[in-house]
């Protein structure tokens, strides 16, 4: 039945997820009369040192935020906040007698499990309401240390803070892939922060996202309702809504458009994880803060060295190294063999033909 599958939008989480996507600005002002209310309490409540995993996606990202939303005193956003982000001390209060709700898969169909109390990468929604073309492939989508925009960061700050007072957190951490063109711009509004960027190697991470994508898009013809609610939620990563990230090399995002319209799937995906990749190589390289805040973790290692990996996130992360804890992460990590790669062996080759040079700098021979 359409209604068993993970991809099923129910009729009024559809018309109220729309309803707020096209009236941003009054959920904006809203936002703003819930922080006015809370004046008192928001600034007895400091943001410290936030968290942030950004990467491309399918590198990791999910297990890591959750991993970091895991640890007591960490606020982040939920499943269930959709799609009352703009004001989630409201939110919270009117649902904190929900009934419970049954453990399902995702979406994604990659055994990680969730509940309206998951941990979600909702923040995008934020960023799009301030920075409407922030989406665009057609222009840069990066933001660096220079810029200043003081109506967002006021906004976003207070959300934070109304985060970490509903949750009553010290510390805030987010899923956001598209911080990657962000990255100087987090550590001028948080000096502080600590990012968590994971990497992949090229093969294995091109497979994973062209299944994805496959699998997005077939079940959104299906569905419309999740194509909508995916493009509302801030996610382009894969599915009939994809659009590359534009991380300030609007040439390689137009070379990228060009060959997936010509059904070059797997080429693509390959130009796509060379540019992202080229671009976080100049940006570690060329911004001191970024590089002293940022911790990259490799896919691989994760799967290969969990408990090793994990005490290495949370120490950089500032974040106490409990053996409970991190004998639970590492029963939970596995290599992905719950499916057959979908490239031939041509494309394997082209994938690394492709990558050689980005892939390289990041020691993937």
């Amino acid at each position: 039945m359409a209604r068993d599958s993970p991809f099923h939008v129910p009729w009024l989480l559809h018309h109220l997820g729309g309803w707020v996507h096209r009236c941003r600005r009054f959920f904006v002002m809203l936002g703003r009369l819930e922080s006015h209310t809370l004046a008192h309490e928001l600034s007895a409540t400091p943001v410290t040192a936030p968290l942030y995993v950004c990467g491309l996606a399918r590198s990791g990202s999910t297990l890591l935020h959750e991993t970091l939303a895991g640890v007591a005193g960490v606020a982040t956003h939920r499943v269930r906040d959709y799609p009352m982000v703009y004001t989630p001390w409201w939110w919270r209060q009117a649902t904190a007698r929900r009934r419970p709700a049954a453990v399902r898969e995702r979406a994604h169909g990659d055994r990680i499990l969730i509940t309206p109390d998951s941990p979600e990468a909702l923040e995008e929604m934020i960023w799009m309401a301030f920075f409407p073309r922030c989406h665009d492939p057609a222009v840069s989508n990066e933001l660096g240390a220079e810029e200043s925009h003081p109506a967002f960061e006021a906004f976003y700050r207070a959300h934070i803070r109304k985060l970490l007072l509903a949750e009553r957190a010290t510390r805030y951490a987010a899923k956001n892939n598209y911080h990657v063109a962000r990255l100087s711009y987090l550590l001028r509004l948080f000096p502080d922060a600590r990012l968590v960027v994971p990497v992949r190697e090229p093969v294995g991470h091109i497979a994973s996202l062209v299944r994805q994508h496959q699998r997005f898009s077939q079940a959104q013809r299906q569905h419309p309702r999740a194509l909508a609610q995916m493009q509302r939620s801030g996610h382009f990563e894969f599915g009939l809504g994809r659009r590359p990230m534009n991380p300030g090399d609007t040439d390689r995002v137009r070379d990228i458009e060009r060959v997936w319209a010509a059904g070059e799937e797997v080429r693509g995906w390959a130009r796509y994880w060379s540019m992202i990749h080229d671009h976080l190589t100049g940006v570690l390289a060329s911004d001191p803060r970024v590089r002293s805040a940022a911790l990259v973790v490799r896919y691989e290692a994760v799967c290969d060295a969990p408990a090793e990996t994990v005490e290495s996130v949370l120490r950089h992360c500032q974040l106490p190294v409990a053996e409970p804890f991190v004998k639970a992460f590492t029963a939970r990590v596995s290599r992905p063999d719950y499916y057959t790669s979908p490239l031939t062996p041509a494309e394997v080759d082209l994938i690394r033909e492709e990558t050689a040079s980005a892939a390289g700098k990041w020691g993937y021979a």
